[in-house]
């Protein structure tokens, strides 16, 4: 009986130690993530620039020619953008949730288009554009700019959807570009495939450049109906009343005029930060 008995593990010092490293470093990465630190807000910020550089990099490098350079840094801003959604998903408390935040899919599809393309030898960079989608929507970002900004509260809903409107216009270009256009097109055919997808997006349709084929058809199509939803979109977001998102502490009402005092739905007493402008 005794010989079958299982004997306790021993923890050694150094596994103690390497336990509080990690909890540590846990710490660490969470506060610069999610805390509201002066360093905080300036490492994400210092993110957005970064997004900002490789969405802009991303657009740039889709005329350019195919090189070992340009291949090596594309698997460099894989494994970079991989890092940092790593270190997200390690420090999320809900990691389904995160999982399915349209920044973190959108990440996905960008680092699987940047470390799979050369294995698959396919031209996959019309994806990396999705980037674009972490100019704006990430949750800690949108929470500094609310709270730091009053021109993002008064404008946020114009903002959003001209970053949704900027990264549909591009990612579709680029797919025009791979889907109509030679690789040996450079500039010429991307400018080509951007007046092509605005043409088409605002149902222009001078008819110099068209889609012969059946799928080029149907994506015509598609960039007339997404498209025009998210001009749309943006357009009643410019000229509609300008509206506040702040939650009412009674109610939940999330929209408010910028110089409210009281809740329009139930009377709450709301307390909007204003610049003190009349």
């Amino acid at each position: 009986m005794q010989g079958s008995m299982v004997e306790p593990r021993v923890v050694s010092g150094a596994d103690l130690w390497h336990v509080a490293d990690m909890e540590q470093l846990h710490r660490s990465i969470r506060l610069l993530y999610a805390g509201r630190s002066q360093r905080a807000q300036r490492f994400r910020y210092g993110l957005i620039v970064f997004d900002l550089l490789t969405i802009i990099y991303f657009i740039v490098a889709e005329s350019l020619p195919a090189t070992p350079a340009l291949a090596v840094l594309n698997v460099t801003l894989g494994v970079l953008i991989l890092l940092d959604l790593a270190a997200r998903l390690w420090i999320s408390e809900n990691r389904r949730k995160e999982i399915m935040r349209v920044y973190t899919l959108a990440d996905l599809v960008v680092v699987s288009s940047l470390l799979l393309a050369p294995l698959l030898a396919a031209n996959l960079a019309f994806l990396r554009v999705l980037r674009g989608l972490r100019l704006i929507h990430a949750y800690h970002l949108l929470r500094d700019l609310r709270r730091e900004s009053l021109f993002f509260r008064r404008h946020e809903d114009a903002i959003l959807a001209a970053v949704n409107l900027f990264v549909f216009i591009f990612v579709t270009t680029s797919l025009v570009f791979v889907l109509a256009f030679d690789d040996q097109a450079g500039i010429t055919g991307y400018v080509d495939a951007l007046y092509f997808t605005v043409a088409t997006l605002t149902t222009t349709g001078f008819g110099d450049i068209t889609m012969t084929t059946t799928g080029g058809k149907l994506l015509s199509v598609f960039i007339m109906v997404v498209g025009v939803a998210l001009f749309v979109q943006l357009a009643r977001a410019i000229f509609q009343p300008s509206r506040i998102k702040y939650t009412c502490p009674e109610c939940g009402l999330n929209r408010h005029e910028p110089d409210a005092i009281h809740c329009k739905h139930c009377g709450e007493l709301l307390k909007i930060e204003t610049d003190g402008a009349v």
